[in-house]
């Protein structure tokens, strides 16, 4: 009896084609719609006019900040970005308009 080899695998058993085949690589997720210039590493996947920045809070700030967030149905993100809006509207309503200061580069 001729010994066998099984080189080509279970495909070359059940008689399917042999060649390999490549196949296109695959993404989950939806497809990618944020084209925008990132100017540094903080800026990296968020969305345009959008950058990352870390802050220091008291751990009971934080947690009221949490489940604000959860029972309104928010994100912290969205909770947040509110509450600075509101301090930035109240603070020029009182003393006008805040100049930005240039970062220099």
């Amino acid at each position: 009896m001729a010994k066998k080899t099984f080189k080509g695998g279970l495909g070359s058993l059940l008689g399917e084609d042999t060649k390999k085949v490549t196949r296109k690589k695959e993404t989950r997720g939806r497809p990618r719609t944020n084209f925008k210039k990132v100017d540094s590493t903080s800026e990296e996947g968020t969305k345009a006019g959008e950058t990352r920045a870390t802050f220091i809070l008291n751990k009971e700030s934080l947690a009221k900040l949490k489940s604000l967030a959860y029972w309104e149905r928010l994100s912290i993100k969205e909770v947040v970005a509110e509450m600075v809006q509101q301090y930035i509207d109240k603070y020029e309503k009182r003393n006008g308009v805040i100049k930005i200061k240039r970062n220099k580069k």
